[in-house]
């Protein structure tokens, strides 16, 4: 019997997949690219870039989310947040190729929005979101059927945010609920409450119970957290009977890490600072700043604010430096809320060497990376996205 070494150890499959190897397509982190990538350390990257896509001209429309790199960001036709990202490319049908600079579910989210000509690609299919990947299509069905058995599944609304993936976007289709976005969830759980009596929120708690709680008047006890880890989620038939809003327990990993203490701190080394979080922050976080709004709305408060005006943003780091670096010929302060340095990492996976494989790829006529979501679940999900969009 041979003995094995004591470093001769085998990955985990989710190790693989997190370092982008092996594939897994219902998850949000991904697989291989399919080619060499250019070197980081090219001096051309840029010049490459720039030749690619003039060469594709109006045939490709690259989009790039705000927290993308500098690096990439120079190279977007047009920068926002998820949603307005993807309605953008579905306002561009001439363009052939959709190159899509940020995650997974933001890539699907177009495609299921452009149509059927375009072709959406994701310069590197291991950029995923980790809040997304909370909830998946199974655990969800498993939930329904817990709510079943509670007796209040047919008194209850599922309201997914826009960071799902396109399965979660069709269950919540196909139980007649609504996609929302952080700058529209309270329109869309006060049109929820008007079909049913309770809320599935999936899958982030915290925008969930910061809009439930903050904008809506409930109270901390009108919502439980559903723990899809747990038999029937952690909760009592009870338990579900008497919430009006199910949060799903799931978090965004840089929004989550804001505390207390955060704010605290930052507010006794700068006096008069003016602290505005996203409201995927956690609550008590939420509670203690000045300012709570989507990612557009704090890029919209920092231009409207005067100069000399100090600000402290916790969201993420990729934005706020690129808005200190832009305020700061204005004598506006602009700080991140926590010392610690916090990027979100799969969003950092798309950089340039992907980008300019991703376009040199299909400069040269190779579709790589293509995001295609089935025909049925676009047409589920596709139904929960146009009643967001018919929000009043």
């Amino acid at each position: 019997m041979t003995t094995a070494h004591p470093l001769d150890v085998q990955p985990t499959p989710l190790a693989l997949l997190l370092l982008g190897r092996q594939s897994d397509p219902a998850s949000e982190r991904g697989v291989d690219c399919p080619g060499d990538l250019p070197s980081p350390s090219d001096p051309d990257l840029v010049a490459r870039a720039r030749a690619a896509k003039e060469a594709l001209g109006d045939r490709v429309f690259v989009l790039g989310h705000h927290y993308q790199r500098d690096e990439v960001i120079e190279f977007a036709d047009v920068t926002g947040d998820s949603f307005k990202l993807a309605r953008d490319a579905a306002a561009r049908p001439e363009a052939e190729f959709i190159v899509f600079c940020g995650v997974h579910f933001m890539a699907e989210s177009a495609d299921i929005l452009t149509s059927d000509a375009q072709q959406v690609v994701l310069p590197d299919l291991a950029a995923g979101c980790s809040m997304a990947d909370m909830a998946t299509a199974e655990q969800v069905a498993e939930c329904w059927d817990v709510l079943t058995e509670a007796g209040v599944a047919g008194t209850t609304v599922p309201v997914s945010y826009m960071n799902s993936s396109a399965d979660i976007k069709a269950f919540t289709g196909r139980h007649g609920g609504t996609i929302c976005t952080s700058s529209n969830a309270r329109r869309a759980l006060q049109w929820a409450f008007e079909q049913g009596e309770k809320v599935l929120f999936l899958p982030d708690q915290h925008l969930g119970r910061n809009t439930a709680v903050r904008d809506m008047g409930m109270t901390p006890e009108d919502c439980v957290v559903y723990n899809p880890h747990k038999p029937g989620g952690g909760l009592t038939t009870q338990q579900l009977r008497d919430a009006r809003m199910i949060l799903w327990r799931g978090h965004c990993s840089v929004h989550g890490r804001f505390s207390l203490d955060s704010v605290r701190e930052v507010r006794e080394r700068i006096p008069g600072v003016n602290v505005l979080v996203h409201p995927e922050c956690k609550h008590e976080v939420v509670a203690a700043a000045d300012h709570v709004g989507s990612t557009e709305h704090i890029i919209r408060m920092l231009e409207e604010a005067p100069a000399g005006s100090k600000w402290a943003i916790g969201t993420e780091l990729n934005l706020v430096r690129r808005l200190a670096l832009r305020y700061a010929a204005q004598d506006k302060e602009v700080v991140f809320l926590d010392r610690t340095v916090c990027f979100c990492s799969t969003m950092n996976r798309i950089d340039l060497p992907h980008l300019v494989w991703a376009l040199e790829s299909l400069a040269a006529g190779r579709v790589v990376n293509r995001i295609q979501v089935d025909p049925e679940t676009e047409r589920y999900a596709r139904a929960a996205l146009e009643r967001m969009l018919a929000l009043p």
